[in-house]
């Protein structure tokens, strides 16, 4: 099939685990044989000057990556103006380079040596069965990655009059513990709700997410087809644990948000410390968060025993892991928990809070130590099992990591997901109105949480 999916972020521009699923996605169902398109956008901040749209293949992907406007929008300040202005200039590329063809203007395969940094392209003919960059090309489905690609993964399947599948990766409410009252929560909602609405099929990455979107929107839990993350396992190498001795290493990996629970474990720690001196956590990534949950560190009278190190690269990650007594995913809201399978991978012992995917992606106790979302309590009590026992925790890490290549390859994932596209029937549309919103106030919640 010729598939066209649409995403705000796509590597080089990485944001957070949904650009890296849409690449492996991309890459797997190319690889399978399909004829992909990405339609993605250059980093932030930049412009056509810059940074101009390119159209370049890519392990057998045909990546267009769409210049920024001129007009000044930031994203952290003006959302929804950056991403309606986003959304134009997906449509207006689309329309351009896709249905246009040659002469489009933009830029031609980054060749090797060409200081893209990027790996040359799988020219057709190669065995990529990829479209040329220039050449005209309509798809047969439009997939849209999230809400921030509503607007125009519905207005090129118009267009092109082929089915919509959407994947929600994640919700404005469940972020938000259900509630959104608040102006840009609401509008995040309601584009939320309208793309789900004109979506042929959905697809969701664990069971959890399928009964939030029937619940938030009404589509029918069985038209929503659950489809896990997957992971390379090849990228994370396995480790044995091995430490000699000594105080024991927790390790936190994510955004730094207060969706991600991390509070929650700076609030365990002086519990843990008491059974288990010496602990310490590290927390590497970044976020809204990291200067409040800093704070709490310092409330919680823990600071000098976590280290926050920041964003960290591929390689520092995997070193970080194979480093860890355990890795804690303290979340209270999690669509699905990418991390919990890499970590599984590299044979770093799980904890996992069972908020949505987490709870499915770890199995107590077969593959790891679980506790309710929020949980001061439990999350101590499973931190100190895993550590007291660890010859169980090995056991449990070792089983984590064989079920990975049964139910999380990426082949799997894109079988699945092509199975999807070949169902998926543009049906006819009819005019709907607004959704209702219920004006609910937010509830009482931490400062870090606004």
């Amino acid at each position: 099939m010729r598939v066209l999916f649409v995403s705000w972020e796509y590597p080089p521009v990485v944001v957070g685990g949904l650009g890296r699923h849409v690449h492996h996605l991309a890459t797997e169902m190319a690889a399978a044989g399909h004829d992909v398109v990405v339609l993605t956008r250059r980093p932030s901040g930049t412009d056509a000057v810059s940074h101009p749209t390119t159209d370049t293949v890519v392990d057998g992907v045909r990546v267009v990556a769409v210049a920024e406007d001129p007009p000044e929008f930031e994203f952290g300040q003006d959302m929804m103006a950056w991403t309606l202005a986003m959304g134009h200039a997906f449509v207006r590329a689309g329309l351009r380079i896709l249905h246009g063809g040659a002469g489009s203007g933009a830029s031609g395969p980054n060749l090797p040596g060409a200081g893209s940094g990027a790996s040359g392209p799988n020219l057709p003919g190669a065995g990529s069965g990829a479209s040329e960059p220039g050449s005209r090309w309509v798809p047969d489905v439009v997939h849209a990655h999230d809400w921030l690609v509503a607007h125009p993964a519905i207005a090129l399947a118009e267009f092109f009059d082929v089915p919509l599948v959407s994947t929600i990766h994640a919700t404005e409410a469940g972020r938000h513990s259900g509630w959104v009252s608040g102006r840009t929560n609401r509008q995040v909602h309601s584009v939320e709700w309208w793309l789900v609405s004109e979506s042929d099929a959905l697809i969701t990455c664990s069971a959890s997410m399928r009964d939030e979107v029937n619940r938030l929107f009404g589509y029918d839990a069985a038209d929503i087809t659950v489809i896990h993350n997957g992971i390379d396992i090849r990228t994370w190498p396995f480790a044995e644990r091995s430490r000699p001795g000594g105080p024991a290493e927790l390790l936190f990996a994510g955004r730094l948000e207060y969706e991600k629970g991390v509070q929650d474990l700076l609030a365990a720690l002086p519990r843990i410390r008491r059974s288990h001196p010496g602990t310490t956590l590290t927390v590497a990534g970044d976020g809204t968060q990291r200067d409040w949950l800093m704070e709490q560190a310092r409330k919680h009278r823990v600071s000098k025993a976590v280290t926050f190190v920041g964003p960290v690269d591929h390689g520092e990650l995997v070193t970080l892991m194979h480093r860890c007594d355990a890795i804690v995913l303290p979340s209270r809201y999690e669509p699905f928990g990418i991390v919990a399978l890499e970590a599984a991978a590299t044979g770093a012992p799980l904890i996992v809070s069972t908020a949505g995917g987490l709870g499915e992606a770890v199995r107590e106790p077969d593959t790891g130590l679980t506790f309710e979302p929020a949980d001061v309590a439990g999350l101590a009590a499973a931190v100190r099992a895993t550590l007291s026992d660890p010859g169980a925790a090995a056991q449990r890490a070792l089983r984590a990591r064989a079920r990975l290549t049964a139910e999380f390859s990426w082949a799997e994932v894109a079988e699945r997901t092509a199975s999807v596209h070949l169902a998926a029937k543009r049906r006819v549309r009819h005019a709907i109105g607004r959704p209702d919103i219920p004006e609910r106030p937010l509830p009482e919640r931490d400062p870090g949480q606004a």
